[in-house]
């Protein structure tokens, strides 16, 4: 399977984010506006006045996935994953692992130190927390009750 990644946004990529959180069924729709509201502040301002970076990935000309990070604000080298999302119908061909990877390629050029990743302990997203261990992140903190009591925030950590 042959795929691209681009890093510049375009207008049409607010309704492309939109339609890959939906095909997921895993994001209720206000988790969903927040991702669409990080693309148009990026398209609004650019990536970098924005601080939100997105690298879109694509196969045969359509947008499959998509990740967005930003420098964690009064850190040197540090990062922040915001979103890391593949459209349900590529999913399970290991492009969630190859869009990861891509980020921590285009951090490494710039000298990037931490990419952090916060996501939520609930048994909903324990594939999702086994998807970032796999790719050599640890748990480096846990807030516990943090988006609802029994839900806690657990934050992991990868050297770059």
């Amino acid at each position: 399977m042959e795929i691209n990644f681009r890093k510049t946004v375009h207008q049409d990529d607010v309704d492309i984010i939109r339609g890959i959180c939906t095909s997921t069924g895993f994001f209720r729709e206000d988790e969903t506006k927040v991702a669409v509201e990080l693309i148009q502040e990026a398209l609004l301002k650019d990536q970098d006045a924005s601080g939100y970076h997105f690298i879109m990935m694509e196969h045969e000309g359509a947008t499959c996935g998509f990740v967005c990070y930003g420098p964690t604000p009064c850190t040197e080298g540090t990062f922040d994953l915001y979103w890391i999302v593949v459209d349900n119908n590529y999913r399970g061909k290991g492009l969630g692992i190859l869009l990861l990877k891509q980020t921590e390629q285009e951090l490494m050029q710039i000298h990037a130190r931490k990419l952090y990743i916060e996501t939520s302990s609930t048994d909903k997203y324990l594939p999702t927390r086994k998807f970032y261990e796999k790719a050599g992140y640890a748990e480096e903190a846990r807030l516990k009750d943090y988006y609802l009591e029994g839900d806690d925030k657990v934050i992991y950590v990868k050297d770059l």
